[in-house]
């Protein structure tokens, strides 16, 4: 494990949530704004540092590649407390530097959402990512659209998930804000862990038992 990966992955993940969560904070632009923001960060960071660490800036995607034998379970330790920590600190600086923070695009149910609707939900759209990972950027099979492929998956997720649960479907996008957030998220903040590893991790079964033995016949 080299120590650049471990800088590349904790500068995404801090650039995901500075600006991600930022732009769900200052709500600039809504809906959309919020999916553009997220996506176009991990378009721009998967060209940028993709070939050094993967690009992962998510906890659930590197479970995720942990399952495949993607990664190395060492490296998958590090990759997640750097990950958690540029999540946290992303978001400690948007509570210095915003004038008014808000409950910092903090990852919460939406009224009349129950636990389990939202559980459900985090599960098959990180399904949705993390599958899109495997058979754009990890088989090779997109070359270099992998990486808007990817990026294009997390927008369309966040425009359906996002009135439900903020579509959160990274443990780090939702750990971060929660920290310094006022908002009562935390009884329910088990779902965020839960749904995008198990999303992740069926996807990685998915790929490992049916989609990857085909691509080798």
């Amino acid at each position: 494990m080299h120590t650049k990966n471990l800088i590349v992955e904790f500068i995404g993940t801090f650039a995901l949530i500075f600006v991600g969560a930022g732009a769900v904070a200052i709500d600039v632009g809504g809906l959309a704004g919020a999916a553009f923001a997220h996506g176009f960060v991990v378009i721009a960071f998967i060209y940028a540092y993709g070939h050094i660490s993967g690009t992962h800036i998510n906890p659930a995607v590197t479970l995720g590649l942990l399952i495949a034998g993607e990664i190395e379970f060492a490296a998958a330790v590090g990759y997640w407390i750097v990950q958690f920590l540029g999540g946290i600190l992303g978001a400690l600086l948007l509570n210095l530097i915003l004038p008014d923070p808000g409950d910092l695009g903090v990852t919460i149910l939406t009224e009349g959402v129950t636990p389990i609707q939202g559980l459900v939900v985090e599960i098959v759209l990180t399904f949705f990512l993390v599958n899109t990972i495997f058979n754009t950027a990890v088989n090779g099979k997109a070359g270099s659209l992998a990486g808007l492929a990817i990026g294009l998956a997390l927008i369309a997720c966040i425009f359906m998930g996002g009135p439900l649960t903020r579509a959160s479907l990274n443990p780090a996008r939702t750990l971060g804000p929660a920290v310094f957030s006022t908002a009562p998220q935390w009884h329910n903040i088990w779902l965020y862990f839960v749904g995008p590893c198990v999303g992740a991790i069926l996807a990685a079964l998915l790929y490992i038992g049916v989609l990857k033995e085909k691509e080798e016949m």
